[in-house]
């Protein structure tokens, strides 16, 4: 019964040490704890979203085989969900930006009524992707090797 929970598991547990890390690295460069980042996922080092989706995948390959279907399925969302923190979440983050950028200029005017400043952490370097995939493959393979 446990390896059926096992693809639930792993993918969960690798998250929050995903997290642990973005936050360790986040309060070392900035010398300030921002707990609020323990719960939100979206930018930084290393992604979450390709931790996430690359440790299922990888467990998937490790467990039932690289050449099994479920393993093919499941690496084309992984691609989806790394193209996607890289292409779009990366463009909508520097949208964000330059909006908050051109609130603060209005920012003694009529236009801040009411105005909340926009998320700006959303997308991903490549690099941030990159180590969110070696995350989620180190986990999986642990998670396969002794749990498994």
């Amino acid at each position: 019964m446990m390896k059926c929970y096992i693809y639930l598991i792993c993918p969960f547990v690798t998250l929050v040490v995903c997290q642990i890390i973005k936050f360790t690295i986040e309060t070392i460069q900035t010398h300030k704890y921002n707990w609020s980042r323990l719960f939100n996922g979206s930018g930084g080092m290393p992604s979450s979203h390709a931790t996430f989706s690359s440790s299922v995948t990888m467990l998937v390959g490790y467990t039932l085989g690289f050449d099994s279907p479920i393993f093919a399925v499941s690496l084309i969302f992984m691609l989806i969900v790394a193209y996607d923190a890289m292409g779009l979440r990366l463009e909508s983050e520097k949208q964000a930006q330059a909006i908050n950028m051109m609130f603060e200029k209005f920012e003694k005017g009529r236009w801040k009524n009411g105005y909340q400043k926009l998320k700006e952490e959303l997308g991903h370097q490549p690099l941030e992707v990159l180590m969110g995939l070696l995350l989620g493959t180190v986990s999986a393979f642990l998670f396969s090797h002794l749990f498994i």
